[in-house]
């Protein structure tokens, strides 16, 4: 017998958000991980809102939407609230009701912002990696460290003189036409004017510059995780400047520390050495100006080469925190910004590895 194609909306819905997410859905797991870490950051929420006044979002709901636009690659918050509307996953993960109205996005822009002032990113980042240490994930002795470029939410027609920051004068003051070339531009006399925290900067010879930051992280070395981040302005000596940064909130302890060979250079090799942290750096090719820093002293042990292959593991974390967490462009501008955006990455990345690496309740 045929069906009839009739829709009969109903007065009441006897199934709830919960019992229509199945028992095996990875999103569970990270949802226990994720609530675990909330209720141990309650405290820190207290201290940011005020007694008196009108409810805001509640920081639990607004981090766990924030979490789940990374985890789905969700271009845009106006865009989030436009799924959590049909959404019934992302309606249950970020623990709303079906009655339950959506933010206005503007207002759920302004709620994220009072999250930024109270560095809850790098906490949460903090508290999974507490998590992780706590279940024998990590490891206390071997770490990777690297960088990597995060191209600026500005053009390069922003980037103008200093002393001549106003916009040209164009018919279309949209999109105005700007010729450059014959201009020599540096960071030392230019700046954005849409982002001015943002820095011309290449990667490489032969590449591009672009306006943009350097972002760095301190993976351990046994199953990939971050256990910590920053971010600096893009130049030069970004990249050990950081390292010697994030190895600074680290216990004392002899270490390990695997890097490419942007990392072979004499001072930074000694000041690891005074840190009592052992350089397992890739060596520089040796040339008739510039030789590595390293020798058979360190390279003949079994350890290094291990490190070496190890700290191809962080490339795995740039890769999907760019494709997934939608870092290869950034959406924000400002340094303080993109680094609680970076560090809030990290954090969904870790989740994303700690739910295939624990085993499943029962």
């Amino acid at each position: 017998m045929r069906g009839t194609d009739q829709q009969t909306s109903h007065l009441f819905s006897y199934v709830s958000p919960e019992d229509r997410v199945p028992v095996q859905h990875p999103l569970r797991a990270i949802r226990r991980m994720v609530d675990a870490a909330l209720t141990r950051l309650s405290p820190r929420f207290e201290a940011l809102y005020s007694r008196i006044g009108r409810p805001s979002i509640p920081p639990e709901q607004l981090l766990r939407a924030l979490l789940v636009q990374v985890l789905y690659s969700v271009r845009s918050e106006r865009l989030l609230m436009e799924q959590l509307q049909y959404n019934l996953l992302f309606r249950w993960f970020v623990g709303l009701n079906l009655d339950d109205p959506v933010w206005v996005p503007t207002v759920f822009s302004k709620n994220r912002d009072r999250l930024l002032d109270g560095d809850i990113a790098q906490a949460f980042l903090d508290d999974v990696v507490a998590q992780a240490r706590a279940d024998g994930l990590l490891s206390d002795d071997h770490f990777t460290v690297d960088g990597t470029l995060l191209e600026a939410w500005a053009s390069q027609k922003s980037f103008r003189p200093k002393q001549d920051a106003a916009a040209p004068r164009d018919d279309d003051p949209g999109n105005p036409t700007v010729n450059f070339r014959g201009e020599k531009r540096s960071n030392q006399t230019h700046q954005s004017t849409t982002d001015p925290d943002a820095r011309l900067y290449k990667k490489a010879d032969g590449q591009p510059a672009k306006l943009a930051y350097l972002g760095h992280v301190l993976m351990e070395n046994r199953h990939g995780l971050v256990v910590a981040s920053t971010v600096t302005a893009a130049d030069g000596y970004g990249e050990r400047d950081a390292a010697l940064s994030m190895l600074a909130r680290r216990p004392a302890r002899r270490i390990t520390l695997g890097a490419d060979k942007a990392y072979d250079v004499a001072s930074f090799i000694a000041t690891l050495r005074q840190q009592q942290v052992t350089p397992h750096v890739a060596q520089y090719a040796t040339t008739g100006h510039r030789q590595s820093a390293l020798d058979r002293r360190t390279t003949r042990h079994a350890g290094y080469a291990i490190s070496q292959r190890k700290r191809k593991l962080v490339e795995e974390a740039f890769g999907w925190m760019k494709t997934v967490g939608l870092l290869r462009k950034l959406r924000h501008r400002g340094r303080p910004r993109v680094g609680w955006c970076f560090a809030f990455t990290a954090a969904a990345y870790n989740l994303v590895r700690m739910r295939r690496l624990l085993p499943t309740p029962a």
